[in-house]
């Protein structure tokens, strides 16, 4: 490493240690300082690692997770960045205080579909994850083609990485790529009450899609009738959904039964793609199945959290599709809660609103929901959808600033609470349950 290296990365390094020792800890800044002082450092950092870069619309933290836990039953020399902190500076802050690279190093890292042209020549991965592509930040990313040719032109740019790719998603085997490829999916039928179902075009020749089974969105064992285009051979399946329920799934894998404690369908998605990933590196089954079993919970990932004498489950949303999954999640709750809802619009959550119009809040009137709770700098907007949905607006309470959402959480009439946040939304209402001393 040159000196340049070096003093950029001991900048880094004492940055993170004072902001670990004196406030709650900042996962991007150390990195956006030694980037300053040399812009190829990430170049230096990684280059005695194998990479895997696990990247796509939903479920990039959860994955990122989950395969970081089933490749340390193998591997002892791990890095991650796994507060979720995907952009460059971020990833390069997962590097700072790593250990001596030995030949059996491993980064496992997310990274935003944005980010992949920032860094991709310089971390050189071994493996590409590719968990789906959903509408998301339209004003950001524009169509789902566009936010799919991020992910190629990485690929592009690596040739011998191999992709590990969601072969339920029509878009994801729609191109020929130099890159070896293997796909996960889901092979067998899923009983659910999911409304989602999209009206899939063809990527070849825009004929509408049809399925033999279906998952959500536009997932599923895909056909055309007009072109003959179909879902690749999967090498990794779930071949039966056994039990879901509000907090946790049970599935089998390559008719092998596996338990996660995080609940839903696309959760299990994750877990297969990690699943998937573990396979490809030769870990054992029976380890996977003990990672799957330490698995802690994500932050804004189903994250339980007590406050006052409420039990919270809380789930970061960012578009319709993750919405409608963590939705139906909610549906399997049998005893009667209080539904808090947090919008903003913050470029980091999307500040086009639209995307509330394509979820299904509707499906949430029936079920036995005491009292609602709105908030966030687009609280209107928020309460405004339920309100169409067929909510009573009597029973929403718009608390808007975070100190009244605080106070009607503390005064909720159910000690069971389901919440709903955008991205800042969730990290503004923990920040808050941090300084009340209910979040460590």
């Amino acid at each position: 490493m040159t000196l340049i290296s070096n003093i950029a990365k001991n900048a880094g390094k004492i940055t993170h240690y004072f902001l670990t020792k004196f406030t709650n800890g900042g996962s991007s800044l150390p990195g956006k300082i030694a980037l300053s002082i040399d812009k190829n450092l990430l170049r230096n950092l990684a280059k005695n690692y194998d990479v895997i870069v696990i990247t796509g619309t939903n479920g990039k933290t959860l994955t990122t997770t989950l395969t970081t836990k089933v490749l340390s039953k193998k591997y002892n020399n791990i890095i991650t960045n796994r507060t979720g902190s995907n952009m460059k500076q971020g990833i390069v802050g997962a590097f700072l205080n790593a250990p001596r690279t030995t030949k059996d190093s491993i980064a496992i890292l997310e990274v935003d579909e944005g980010s992949l042209k920032n860094v991709v020549a310089e971390l050189q991965p071994k493996v590409f994850v590719h968990t789906n592509i959903f509408s998301d930040q339209l004003d950001r990313y524009g169509t789902t083609d566009n936010i799919y040719e991020l992910l190629i032109d990485a690929a592009r740019e690596v040739p011998d990485a191999t992709i590990i790719a969601n072969g339920d998603l029509p878009l994801f085997n729609s191109h020929n790529l130099k890159n070896p490829q293997k796909f996960f999916g889901f092979d067998t039928d899923v009983e659910s009450s999911d409304q989602s179902k999209e009206n899939a075009q063809c990527p070849k020749c825009g004929h509408t899609l049809n399925y033999n089974h279906f998952t959500y969105a536009n997932l599923g064992d895909y056909y055309c009738t007009s072109c003959g285009y179909k879902r690749p051979a999967l090498d990794y399946k779930v071949t039966e959904v056994q039990e879901l329920d509000v907090t946790h799934s049970t599935f089998k894998l390559d008719n092998d039964s596996y338990t996660l404690h995080n609940a839903g369908i696309y959760n299990i998605y994750n877990a297969l793609a990690a699943y998937s990933v573990g396979k490809f590196f030769d870990v054992p089954a029976t380890s996977i199945k003990e990672a799957f079993n330490e698995n802690e919970r994500v932050f804004g990932r189903q994250e339980v959290i007590i406050a006052y004498d409420k039990k919270i489950i809380l789930n970061v949303v960012k578009n319709p599709v993750g919405l409608d999954q963590v939705l139906n999640l909610i549906k399997l709750e049998k005893e009667p809660f209080t539904l808090v809802a947090l919008l903003n619009n913050r470029p980091a959550d999307g500040v086009d609103l639209k995307w509330l119009d394509d979820t299904q809040f509707e499906s949430l009137t029936e079920l036995n929901i005491k009292k609602i709770i709105t908030g966030g700098i687009a609280v209107d907007t928020m309460t405004e959808r339920l309100v169409t949905a067929g909510f009573d607006r009597n029973t929403i309470d718009a608390a808007e600033e975070l100190p009244n959402v605080i106070e009607a959480i503390e005064h909720a009439p159910t000690t069971q609470i389901h919440m709903l946040a955008t991205y800042t939304a969730m990290l503004e209402i923990r920040k808050a349950l941090i300084d009340k001393g209910h979040i460590k």
